[in-house]
């Protein structure tokens, strides 16, 4: 049985998911791998379905998900986007927005372009160098 539960949210096309969650897989330790249960929730059925396919062990689709399993994860992971309610061109909600912030889980996101939306004090990086370093960072917390 898994000792902690990561969840990866994301919407859309679902390519940032898909890629967080292959990077997982290939990239962290088996021993790790044995202890996490990494649940994708998307905000449709296409994001949902390319996390599975990714190498997610369980997987969710829509508001009602996202709200239910951001409060028991122990991390969460996606694009800074899922703490932006309206985010994802419209498509991610207040509610859903509400409960990622509201969740005990550490957050580890990404800071990927939003509409009007600058974060000043991050260096822009390409999408890879970004993953990389949340799948280190996630290497060190495991």
């Amino acid at each position: 049985m898994a000792e902690m539960t990561v969840v990866v949210i994301d919407g859309q096309g679902g390519g940032i998911g898909a890629h967080i969650i292959e990077k997982m897989q290939k990239n962290l330790p088996e021993s790790s791998l044995d202890k996490i249960d990494i649940v994708a929730l998307g905000t449709n059925a296409i994001a949902t379905s390319l996390m599975m396919k990714a190498g997610a062990n369980k997987a969710a689709t829509g508001e009602n998900s996202i709200v239910q399993v951001s409060r028991s994860a122990d991390i969460i992971i996606g694009s800074w986007a899922i703490v932006i309610p309206n985010s994802m061109l419209g498509e991610y909600t207040q509610v859903m927005a509400d409960a990622v912030a509201a969740s005990r889980a550490r957050k580890l996101l990404v800071p990927l372009p939003q509409q009007g939306i600058e974060m000043i004090g991050v260096t822009p990086e390409p999408f890879p160098h970004l993953i990389d370093k949340l799948i280190d960072r996630l290497r060190r917390i495991l």
